[in-house]
């Protein structure tokens, strides 16, 4: 057996992982991945084989103040009591530039955000909620993501991502690396296991990346970006977040709208995903003022450790018998490892440990044994219809320009999901625009 320590410092392990090339949008929404037939497949699978470290995401995360308005009004324009965002809506806010525009409201002094935040009467009904109905459940989440806030936003600044956008994991999971939904979405950022996949996080019996705080920080930022590209604006990325792109798109397209307002104001999609932004917005508010909310407290311990190349099954209870590490320590530094063991298929698996003890680790592991997994799961047969993708029949006088603005697809999309290299199309083609 072989093993290595490295010592790792979270921020750059963080910068050390974007360097991994991972596949880029392809369509997939997050929220929709539900329902494609992989995942349909895998996610019965799952129901199979759920390990007992995932936990039902809390129900505060779903739930609806008891005073919210009606879902039509306005959460991204300036029909808002108070608007605080970029004088630009599609500035990124990268790590350079921080111009937005302050609140003019209670809060001790003015704060300025770099995504759009408006003070309407659905983000002040979430605001009461957060910080009253829910208020010890909010605390927590807030203590839990202070704990990874450093990397979170150092990954996001390294995207050119708002440093404000990182609130978007306190609506998803409370920053929960354990967090699972009815539709199998998993981890801090929720992802469904396709999207995660085509992402580049590793998903299997062993390893499941999507609640790894760094892997799937990583990915979130990359999906954020694609659908920032994709449509120009802030709340409508947050939107296709939610809901998936795909649905998002058509609701734009049906009814021939800019902004998320638009399409807020009809049925096209679903009470959640009109109310979504909104608790973003909100949570946003709280977080960049917890003194003025009374949130004051002190962040959790850094996320810091150590890592152990580990080339064999090993158990954690073994790990920490030998060691004298806490089993508890263990687990929290590896949310991945789905059977709380090292995967038997890695010959370097980088085991976490508690910083200043990996030596520690290094020196026992020899005389470790082995674990053996119990069998694998048997993988059921069901039929699963696909989802139907939604293609455009090109018409007269049509050009991939068109096409790509009309239907708020980038270009470079739009011919790299119909395989196309030529600038011409032909009346009568049909061009995939979502899937």
């Amino acid at each position: 057996m072989t093993s290595r320590l490295r010592t790792v410092d979270i921020l750059a392990m963080g910068l050390l992982f974007l360097a991994v090339s991972l596949s880029p949008l392809t369509g997939v929404g997050r929220a929709e991945t539900a329902t494609a037939g992989q995942d349909a497949q895998a996610a019965t699978q799952d129901d199979d084989d759920l390990d007992s470290n995932l936990v039902p995401l809390e129900p505060e995360l779903t739930g609806a103040p008891p005073d919210l308005p009606s879902t039509g009004e306005s959460t991204d324009n300036s029909t808002g009591k108070t608007v605080a965002s970029p004088a630009d809506a599609s500035h990124t806010g990268s790590s350079a530039d921080t111009s937005g525009l302050s609140v003019a409201t209670a809060e001790s002094s003015a704060t300025f955000y770099n995504i759009p935040v408006v003070r309407d009467p659905a983000v002040e009904s979430h605001i009461r909620y957060f910080n009253t109905s829910i208020r010890g459940r909010f605390e927590q989440w807030l203590l839990r993501l202070s704990r990874y806030r450093p990397l979170v936003e150092t990954i996001f600044a390294e995207f050119g991502l708002p440093s404000d956008l990182v609130n978007l994991s306190l609506v998803e999971s409370g920053f929960n690396p354990y967090a699972y939904s009815r539709a199998k979405a998993t981890g801090p950022w929720q992802f469904m296991k396709g999207t995660g996949k085509v992402y580049g996080l590793r998903i299997d019996h062993y390893v499941d990346e999507r609640r790894d705080p760094i892997k799937s920080t990583v990915a979130a930022a990359r999906y954020l970006k694609d659908l920032h590209d994709m449509f120009g604006a802030w709340p409508l990325a947050m939107a296709a977040y939610n809901a998936g792109e795909g649905k998002v798109m058509r609701a734009l397209h049906k009814t021939h709208g800019e902004t998320f307002s638009d399409i807020a104001k009809t049925k096209l999609i679903r009470k959640e995903t009109k109310q979504y932004v909104p608790r973003i917005m909100a949570a946003t508010i709280i977080a960049r003022n917890l003194d003025h909310y009374g949130f004051s407290q002190p962040p959790a311990p850094p996320h810091q450790f150590e890592e152990v190349a580990v080339d064999r099954a090993v158990h954690f209870r073994a790990i920490a018998n030998a060691s004298g590490i806490p089993y508890e320590e263990l687990r929290l530094l590896n949310p991945e490892l789905r059977r709380d063991a090292t995967p038997p298929d890695d010959s370097a698996y980088q085991l976490k440990v508690p910083v200043g003890t990996g030596a520690k680790v290094m020196a026992v592991l020899d005389r470790i044994p082995s674990y053996k997994f119990p069998p694998l799961p048997s993988v059921k047969s069901h039929h699963v219809k696909n989802k139907s993708s939604q293609r455009y029949r090109v018409r007269n006088g049509d050009t991939l320009e068109k096409v790509s603005k009309r239907f708020h697809v980038p270009l470079k999309t739009l011919k790299a999901r119909n395989n196309i290299s030529s600038p011409v199309i032909k009346a009568g083609d049909f061009l995939l625009i979502a899937r």
